[in-house]
Order: C-alpha cells, then structure tokens, then sequence
C-alpha cells in the first residue's frame, strides 16, 4: 500500500478514559549475558532493560509490537503500577482492549532505552569497574545502540519477527531504524511525529537546552550526588523543550495573556532570584512547574547523552536515502501533525521521495490539529483512527 493520507481534524484533547486499560502493571528487567559494544566504540559490561508488557503472546509469537519511547518517556506506557497511582502510563489512551493497541489482539512491549534513567543501564547505573554510578564517563550512545539493544531483548523473549515497532518523536526515529538496519524483522514500522534526520533547528535547541545543564554550578563535572546535581540547570532544559513541543495556537488558547490571581499561593520553580521579577503570567507558571518537577524523575547525564544521540541521528549517513531504504522490507507508516514545528511533516520530504522511488509500500498521514509536536501522546479520533489503519495494513 502507497500513498499519502490527510487525516480530519484531531479535535481537543480529552482525559483519558481510566476504565477498561491494561490495569496495573509490573515492569521486568532483561540482564544481556555477555558485553555489549557501542558504536561509536566502548564496551558495556552490562547491560539492562527495564520493559513492561501488555496482552497475550500468542503460540507461534506473531502477534508482537514494539513501543519505543520519546525523549522523556520511558517502559511505563499504559496503565498503573499502583491503584494509588495518579496518572496512567505515558501512551494509556492507546494500549488496551479495545483501544489502537489492543491487548486482546497484541502483545505489546515497552522498553526503557538504553542510555535512560528509569531502570535500564545509562549513567546513573553503577559502573562495574569502579563501584560508582557512571555519571558523565558514561560511554557515548546512538539511537542504533538503542536499537540493537531492543532486538537483543525481543529475542530472549523467543520474538524474532515483530508484527510491527511503533513510536513518537526520538521513537519514531528507533523505529526507522528497525526498518533500515533489520530488514525483514518487522512487518510495518510506524514512525510518528519524528524526522529521519533532525535539523539544524532541532540541534540548535538540544544544544541550549544542554548548556543550562552544564552552567549549573550544582554540575560538578558531571559527578553528582543521586540526590543532587544540576536540577535548575535541568529544570530550565525541560522548560525550553516544553516550548518546542506545543504551538503558538496552543499555548495562546490554553494561556493567552492570563496573569495570576492576586495573593494566589507562589507557584513551584527551581530558578532562584525570583524576588525582583515575580511570576507573573499563567503560562510563566506552567513552564516553571513543568521544569520543576522534572528532575525528580529525569538523570541530568541521561539527558545530556540521549539528546547527544538524538541529534546524531542520520538515517541518510551520508548516502543516497535511495540506498539505504533499497534493503527495507516493512511496509512504513508515516504519521505527522500540520502544528508540530519541531518535526514538521515537510522535513519527512527526502525520505518519502526515496521511498516512491524504491517503490517501497508506505503511508503518509498528515493530522489536522493545532496541539503541535505532543499531539501524538493526545487522545484524539484522527489518531487513533490512523493508528489503527496502519497496524491492519
């Protein structure tokens, strides 16, 4: 199947339905056996995966998907670990009986990537060598190491050909990759809100938002205590992220102008020397909490070295996209935003040249919405209705 599709208007965003999901999930570590080189040199002696499941594997394991995450998602994606849990997994809108993923169908894996915070091996883990968490002498990754990792975990669960591999923004990127580097292990790809190679653009705002980690004073050269480290420097990397993940229509419908309500409480911030220019603006209050409460659940150094990796992410690596994409044989399922100015759906224009003219099937699906680069974690018709055509075709 080829061609290009324009999907209707997304629609608001709604609250998830908390009823008929996966429930309350427990989530796995896979320990690789033997040493696992990097590709751009180094070796780790070990290496985990932290994953979570969801649904069934059926007899002859061809039922299998693979989630890969955004940036700062990780392996929990759709339900609770929990009942007191306040909020569902990253993707829970779309995993579960019923739902694009559904469970009673697919058996659905999540893992925390290599290089992250949330369980799997990166440089909060303790370094063999040394007895001590990593820290900045973490070894240099790329989003293929993530990628090589993912196969040898879905290999030891007795999966050797996925019925697809699905993912947003840095996953959507992992899931090109499947296609490029494991021909014939997957059957479709669905790369979603992701480019196949990021910008200048893109680049220029990792790079500043790495800058504010390192100026922190509380850095320390990148050895820092588990409960310390440079959580302004963070804080404000995650704010400048926020922005390139919403749109200009967004953020005005949802802020506009709005000030704080007078003698309301002081809003949560990390950045100090508020006293001579107080919060003011709703929308300054959002980025502040956004920023504030990010470091509580994100390593700086992890953010640091996956960001470094996102950015060195190439599909083309200097060839002819013809040449690379001549080996693929999954059917590639394109999904863009119209709002998203972080990953338009125009950078994809190289690849689906390549694709057309390799006559490889694929899909192009454009979203109607105002909601910008997040409109892929939004609970939305168009979107669902999109996944679900990508996951029968």
């Amino acid at each position: 199947m080829t061609g290009n599709v324009h999907a209707g208007p997304a629609g608001g965003a709604t609250r998830a339905n908390e009823d008929g999901g996966v429930g309350i999930v427990t989530p796995r570590d896979y320990h690789h056996p033997a040493p696992f080189p990097l590709e751009l040199g180094g070796i780790l002696e070990q290496l985990t995966l932290r994953y979570e499941t969801y649904g069934t594997l059926n007899s002859d394991a061809s039922n299998a998907i693979l989630l890969c995450h955004p940036l700062s998602g990780d392996h929990h994606a759709a339900g609770r670990h929990f009942h007191t849990d306040r909020k569902p997994g990253w993707w829970d809108p779309f995993i579960g009986p019923g739902r694009p993923f559904d469970t009673n169908r697919w058996f659905v894996i999540a893992v925390n990537c290599l290089g992250g915070c949330q369980g799997s091996t990166g440089p909060a883990s303790i370094n063999p060598a040394t007895g001590r968490a990593w820290g900045v002498d973490f070894p240099q990754i790329t989003l293929r190491d993530m990628v090589r990792a993912q196969r040898a975990l879905i290999h030891s669960l007795g999966i050797h050909h996925l019925h697809s591999v699905a993912g947003g923004s840095m996953g959507g990127m992992q899931a090109l990759l499947w296609a490029v580097d494991f021909p014939g292990e997957s059957e479709r790809v669905l790369a979603i809100a992701c480019s196949y190679r990021l910008d200048a653009q893109a680049i220029a705002f990792n790079e500043i938002a790495r800058n504010a980690i390192l100026s922190d004073p509380e850095w320390r050269d990148g050895h820092y205590a588990a409960d310390a480290g440079p959580r302004t420097g963070l804080a404000i990397a995650r704010m400048l992220g926020h922005i390139t993940y919403l749109s200009r229509a967004n953020l005005e419908r949802k802020f506009a102008r709005r000030e704080r309500p007078p003698h309301s409480p002081p809003p949560r911030t990390l950045l100090p020397g508020r006293a001579p220019f107080p919060i003011q603006y709703e929308v300054e209050s959002y980025l502040n909490y956004q920023g504030s409460i990010f470091p509580d659940r994100f390593d700086a150094n992890a953010y640091l070295h996956i960001t470094k990796a996102t950015d060195r992410f190439d599909l083309s690596e200097g060839r002819p996209l013809e040449e690379v994409f001549d080996r693929v044989r999954s059917t590639i399922h394109l999904i863009g935003f119209s709002s998203d100015w972080l990953y338009p759906p125009s950078c994809n224009a190289p690849l689906l040249d390549a694709l057309r003219t390799t006559g490889k099937p694929h899909t192009a699906t454009i979203i109607d919405t105002d909601t910008g680069h997040d409109s892929f974690l939004l609970p939305s018709p168009a979107l669902s209705q999109a996944l679900r055509m990508a996951l029968e075709n």
